[in-house]
């Protein structure tokens, strides 16, 4: 491996698919693959987010495609791979940021529930991978980082659903690493508690000494930022990580399983 450290953290030439990428982790990960010099396609229900974040990457030198759509109709994720190819002739990188899902006690969980989130979580982004790899081994090899969560590891009650199916996308990750290499790495970032839009919302409806609570179980003594996460996505995607692959990176500033204690009754 040739270069300076810092030019293996560069992605000059490349082109990244970044998912969910309007607003919080998304748009921190468009922002930092644009700074290493990669031009991005960004994906969110929300055209006007995704617009702005285009702007962003494009006032750092590089192009940027904004295509609004739901990564649950996954025939929409086949016109985005299309779209790519057609605006850019290449593509290098796949960030499955867009998921999520809303758990609920056991007992008050349907499988309706759970069959949407897997779709969310774990479907479209294998579809998404799918239906880019040609694309990516054709032009000699690429890299998948999926945004899962700690959730996936931690066996929290109340977190049922959420829990199964990042644990699914973290078992979709070592298997696709397994049968993609050596031309394309997958990789996941696993983050903890990040302070998006999303969980400042939450907290501001809860008691005061909640996020102080989070702070005192976790080490690192705050939450973490969207920066934290895209900076962990750009080393997974760039030529310094070239000999990992299959790996799940916790982001989560080392916090207790149970950052928040709840207060489920017993059955």
């Amino acid at each position: 491996m040739s270069g300076s450290a810092l030019d293996r953290f560069q992605l000059d030439g490349h082109v990244a698919i970044i998912t969910g990428a309007g607003k919080g982790i998304g748009a921190s990960i468009a922002r930092a693959l644009a700074d290493a010099g990669a031009d991005c396609v960004l994906t969110a229900r929300t055209q006007a987010d995704i617009d702005s974040v285009a702007e962003e990457v494009r006032a750092r030198g590089r192009r940027a495609m904004a295509i609004a759509g739901d990564v649950n109709d996954l025939e929409g994720l086949a016109r985005l791979v299309e779209r790519t190819m057609d605006e850019f002739g290449r593509l290098d990188t796949v960030i499955n940021n867009a998921g999520g899902s809303r758990s609920n006690p056991i007992l008050r969980t349907r499988v309706e529930q759970l069959e949407h989130s897997f779709r969310f979580n774990v479907s479209a982004p294998f579809e998404l991978v799918r239906l880019a790899a040609p694309h990516m081994l054709a032009g000699g090899g690429g890299s998948v980082v999926n945004i899962s969560s700690v959730a996936a590891k931690n066996a929290v009650r109340g977190n049922l659903t959420h829990g199964i199916t990042k644990a699914a996308l973290d078992a979709l990750t070592r298997l696709m690493a397994a049968e993609l290499a050596p031309k394309i790495r997958v990789n996941a970032v696993l983050p903890g508690a990040i302070e998006t839009d999303a969980l400042r919302g939450w907290l501001s409806a809860m008691d005061t000494d909640v996020r102080e609570t989070m702070h005192r179980n976790t080490p690192m003594r705050r939450n973490g930022q969207p920066d934290d996460i895209a900076d962990a996505v750009l080393y997974l995607c760039s030529p310094a990580a070239s000999f990992v692959t299959g790996e799940l990176l916790k982001v989560d500033g080392m916090a207790a399983e149970d950052l928040i204690p709840h207060q489920l009754p017993d059955l």
